[in-house]
Parts: structure tokens; sequence; C-alpha cells
């Protein structure tokens, strides 16, 4: 096998017995020729139900063991498939269901309410239920055990579809043409990960977050082309993803910056008795990860933790070890090796260090977002549409690292100055009091806009008495440390902040309680 030709059915007839994926909490283990067999099976009962090379399915599936199989059902078919994100609400499903135009369904049992709601609203498609069957499903394990192993012959790769997370409105499918490779041949994304982590036949994967998402997938299908193994979970807890490092000797592992954050608030002396050897890689992506909540994981687990910035686009890369970050605190990296960026200002000019602007990256790869060329044209720039931006504000610094400032979508236009809030966000969350906290911008009648922090504490103020005295020292905090305009001027308390699985921010949902009934877009 060579890094540029791997798939799981050289490993399933090397090492047939060796587990492809295990479930933490349930202990199953799916082997490589379980693994290839099944997605082979799979593929021929995709073809007989009807959808051929081309053609786009969904897949509605909670974390669980046969999840990989099916991406590799459709991989190896050269279909498109859509990985919609198991806590989304019917409305929200169906949407993606219908808007990627999928003419299949798979999902399961466990999933049987949004299943049955999707199917409601988007009736003519075929639809496969694992694990157990509801009334107009068909059973899954029924319709691949009355097929052959056999692989289909002549089929390019079957490309991912990833919808955006929606955090700004409805989710965008993320679609890329069809390549011109078998599904042996592994995307550009594949060379460069094995080259920035060392993924092996001997990798022990740890990946505790949502295999519906961009990050969990793709590390995922590199580690079973690399012949690796997967240790899933069906849903990320602080000590049972601490057991899982130890207990199956990890050597790498993917998070997300608020597991951090609640890895680090378990008790002291679980925290003391971790020892994990064996862990060379803690990768974390997804969203900003706090300066202080970062130095306090490169202070417990050592000089392991890593960071990959990008996004579902997959338009271009920066990556970041603990020894350099230590040197560059709050850079998510340089580009990687096949990745351009530029920094421009709203007229499109290149920007010097150190000057903040819209983040433009370009590695070759195109792409669109699906039914939607507006938003398409609106993200690129360059004579042929080469360059792509995701939406980031940053700079780079003399050195070449990138910072991020903020979302576009989440400037504060307070009096015509533009702030963006993560400064402030960034601050803030280093204060002992805070667990989490956005930074938002709601109405104000002279300026258009002011800044809020709403803020989760550690402890809830008793009462308002308490809590004005901890909003005064929050300002204050806040003031001694930024310009005073970028600074909010009040702070509301909150039991929790609405975050997506993956830890980003759902500004849009928090902002609806003040812009309600006014002239704004709420994004």
């Amino acid at each position: 096998m060579t890094d540029l030709f791997a798939h799981p059915r050289t490993h399933a007839e090397a090492t047939p017995d060796k587990p492809a994926i295990i479930m933490a909490d349930s202990g199953q283990v799916l082997t490589y020729r379980e693994l290839t067999d099944n997605a082979d099976r799979a593929a021929q009962a995709f073809q007989r139900l009807g959808l051929h090379q081309g053609d786009t399915m969904a897949i509605l599936l909670e974390n669980q063991i046969r999840y990989p199989e099916v991406c590799w059902a459709a991989k190896n078919s050269g279909i498109t498939y859509v990985c919609v994100g198991s806590s989304l609400n019917i409305e929200d499903a169906a949407y993606i269901v219908k808007d990627s135009g999928a003419k299949l369904l798979v999902t399961s049992r466990a999933m049987a309410e949004i299943a049955q709601g999707v199917a409601e609203r988007v009736p003519m498609i075929p639809k496969i239920m694992m694990d157990g069957v509801v009334e107009g499903f068909m059973p899954y394990e029924k319709l691949i055990a009355a097929e052959h192993a056999t692989p289909l012959e002549k089929r390019r790769r079957g490309p991912s579809m990833l919808y955006s997370s929606g955090t700004t409105g409805r989710p965008k499918g993320v679609r890329t043409p069809l390549p011109d490779a078998p599904p042996e041949t592994p995307p550009g994304r594949y060379p460069m990960l094995l080259q920035q982590y060392g993924f092996t036949q001997d990798t022990v994967f740890v990946n505790p977050g949502p295999f519906y998402h961009a990050a969990p997938s793709r590390f995922m299908m590199s580690i079973l082309r690399a012949g690796g193994t997967i240790v899933g979970m069906r849903k990320f807890e602080a000590m049972a993803a601490l057991d899982a490092l130890q207990r199956y000797q990890a050597t790498h592992a993917l998070f997300v910056p608020t597991m951090f954050s609640r890895l680090l608030a378990l008790p002291d002396d679980m925290r003391k008795s971790f020892h994990a050897p064996a862990l060379r890689f803690a990768i974390h992506a997804a969203a900003p990860c706090p300066i202080g909540v970062k130095q306090a994981m490169i202070d417990w687990w050592g000089p392991i933790i890593c960071e990959l910035y990008g996004g579902t686009e997959a338009v271009g890369h920066t990556f970041i070890n603990s020894a350099e970050w230590l040197l560059h605190k709050g850079s998510v990296g340089k580009p990687a090796s096949n990745c351009r960026m530029r920094i421009v200002d709203e007229q499109g000019n290149d920007l010097p260090p150190l000057t903040p602007g819209l983040i433009y990256m370009a590695n070759g790869l195109r792409f669109e977002y699906h039914n939607d060329p507006e938003k398409t044209r609106a993200a690129q720039i360059g004579e042929k549409g080469e360059w792509f931006t995701l939406g980031d504000i940053g700079y780079l610094d003399s050195d070449g690292y990138l910072y991020l400032t903020d979302r576009q979508s989440h400037m504060i236009i307070s009096g015509g100055v533009n702030i963006y809030p993560q400064e402030a966000e960034s601050i803030l969350a280093d204060h002992p009091a805070i667990v989490d906290v956005a930074v938002i911008g709601v109405p104000n009648a002279d300026f258009g806009e002011e800044v809020k922090a709403i803020v989760q504490p550690k402890v809830m103020p008793a009462n308002s008495t308490a809590a004005a005295a901890l909003e005064t020292e929050l300002i204050a905090y806040c003031r001694s440390r930024l310009s005073l305009i970028k600074c909010p001027r009040s702070v509301d308390f909150v039991e929790h902040l609405p975050r997506t699985e993956t830890g980003k921010l759902q500004k849009r949902e928090l902002k609806k309680k003040y812009w309600e009934g006014r002239d704004s877009l709420i994004v």
C-alpha cells in the first residue's frame, strides 16, 4: 500500500480481524473484514434500489458502529453522501434531505422519531432503517444480507456533501464535483494529514465528536484508509473520554474547545489520575479556543496539543503545534504546504501583516454551495474565482502565522465603528468566574448597536445585587485589557449558552431575544 492508494479493503486482506472501529461505551467492535464486506453489500443494495453513480443519498444516524460502513458504501458507489446532523429537529433534517436531492435515506431505530418526520415531509424516496424498523422503512440488515460482498466495478470515488452548521441561517450543502478517481485513490487531504499527524496502521484514534460533522468524519475516513483503529463514543462525556484514551492506549484524539473546558472542569483527583503515555497528538478544531483553556491543556497533557483550522469547504487549512503556539499564542498556525492565503479589505485589496481583514484561501479545490449560486459567487474572488473565504476575519503576523479575530457575520457596527466580538469573548473567557461567554450586538437608539456580553457563570448570582456586582466586575475586567468601545456595556447571565455539538456558538438564537420585532437581520 502507498500513501496515494489506500482503502480499507487493503487492510481487510492483510489484517481481516483487526478492529476498524470500536464503540467505547458499548464495547462493540467492527473488524476490517466486516467493514469492507458490509460496505460492499450495502453498495450492491443501493444499486438494486435504483441509485446510480452521481446520485445523492442521506445518512441520518447517531454515532454508532455501522456509520463508517454506510459512508464507505456510498464512496465505493460513486454516490454523494450527505451526513445529516443527529441533533437536528425534524424540520431542519427534512430541509437538508430535500435540499440535497437525496434519492435514499439510511437511518436507525434510535433516530426513528426524526426519521419518520423526515419521511412525512420527503415521502418519495426509499428509506432504510437499521437496528429495527418502523412502518415505511426497509430493514438494513436484511437488505445487505441478501447481497454478495463484491465491489462495484468502474466507480468513481463518492464525495461527501456536508452541510454548514446553520448558525447564521439555513445550512448550505458544500458540493464538490465527482472526482475522476476510483474509491481506492484518496482525496488530497489524505497525504496532508498523514504528513502532519503521522497516521499509520498502529494509530488508535479516539473520536468523541459527532460522526456527521466535517472534522470527525474526514479524520475517521482517513484513519480507515491508513489501517488504524477508530474509537468512537455515542456522546462525549469528559470522564468517559479520559477512560477511552487510557483503556485503548490512544495515539491520537480529536476534540473541540468545549470538550477541553469540560475536561478541565473535572475534579482534581480525576485529572491527576489520568495517564495516557501513548497519546502523541491531541488535535482540536471547529471553533476558536480561548488562550487560557489551551494553555491549561498544554500544562496538563504536555506539548501534544495541536490545532487545525479549516472549514467544511476544505479550500485551505492551517496547522500549529504546541511549541509554535507557545511562541505565537492565539494563532491558529501557518497555511498548509498546498494552501495559499490572502488577507483583504472590503475593496479586495491585500492588507499588510498585523492588519485584520477577510481571509481568503486557495488550494486548487473547487466547490459550490448547493442550490445557492449567489452565495457561491459571494465567497469567491480572483480572475478565475480561485480564492475562497469562509467568512472569517483575521490577520497574519510577520512570521506568517494566522490569527482569527472573528467571523464577518458576527461584526457589530456601533456608531459606524466595526467591532469584532471575539476579542472581548477571548478576554472574558479567561475570567475565573466564567464558564462560557458570547458577545453580541443589541439595539441602541443612538448608535444602532451596542456591545452586550451573555455569560454562563460558574455560580449564578444569588440576587440582583450580586448580579450587578459581577456585571460591574466583568466590564471592568474587559476594559482593563481592551479598548472601551470593544467592551460590553452590559452583561446578562444565563444557565447555558446555545452551542452546536461541535462547540460553535449559535449567536442567531441569542440575538432573537434582543432583535425580535426590529428591522434588523438576525445573523
